[in-house]
């Protein structure tokens, strides 16, 4: 087994064994969704943040990445991913702030094609090496402006925004084939509603799904 191998495969509280306990208090905590939890199960989430911070990368929790952003709580990844998926087979999906990596990563093998969009150029080329280091082909990367979207790939049959919107911009709305749908938290500061969009042939229909936390999604690029 090579070291890149056994670096994926993780020992301690980043071992196979670890991660088999995160997936079953996922599922305990109402996630049933078994492609979205196998995919839990694979995923090597140490691997997308600091190394001093390795040790508690199968927490159910937030963790700070850098540049005051963070990886979200695999719970919420779970559940986000889970409301796009409901049955559906994902061709190709828009992700708004790639940040580490991590839910690009999880999308990419549920989906056909993934393309992700973050505004923070050094988030972006970290989040590449880790999804390199993957061999995770069917990924496409952009540095901009999320809430634009990337119109010259759309439409899209989902979409999923990582930061939190005071409401949803009305080109990713656009981006959105009819029949998809998009996920995002919406709110201020500190708590958010978890709201699904989905586009029909009349509009739009909306439902909230939960509560949740995430840093604001922000305009321009660094």
């Amino acid at each position: 087994m090579s070291a890149r191998q056994l670096r994926h495969l993780g020992i301690g509280m980043t071992s196979q064994r670890t991660r088999e306990r995160l997936v079953r208090r996922l599922h305990e905590s109402g996630v049933g969704n078994p492609q979205v939890l196998e995919v839990l199960r694979w995923l090597p989430r140490h691997l997308f943040v600091d190394e001093a911070l390795a040790s508690r990368a199968y927490e159910d929790t937030a963790l700070p990445i850098g540049q005051g952003q963070t990886i979200s709580q695999p719970w919420v990844v779970a559940r986000m991913t889970a409301a796009l998926l409901e049955g559906r087979c994902l061709r190709r999906v828009l992700e708004v702030g790639t940040g580490s990596g991590y839910q690009c990563a999880v999308l990419a093998r549920l989906a056909q094609q993934v393309y992700s969009v973050e505004r923070i150029r050094r988030l972006l080329e970290r989040a590449q090496t880790r999804l390199r280091e993957l061999e995770i082909p069917n990924v496409r990367l952009r540095h901009g402006d999320g809430s634009a979207g990337w119109p010259e790939r759309a439409p899209f049959d989902a979409i999923m925004l990582t930061a939190a919107a005071k409401s949803i911009p009305g080109p990713l709305c656009d981006q959105l084939a009819v029949g998809a749908r998009l996920i995002a938290p919406v709110g201020t500061a500190g708590s958010q509603d978890l709201v699904r969009i989905v586009r029909t042939t009349a509009g739009f229909a909306e439902t909230r799904v939960g509560r949740v936390s995430f840093v604001p999604l922000r305009a321009g690029v660094e």
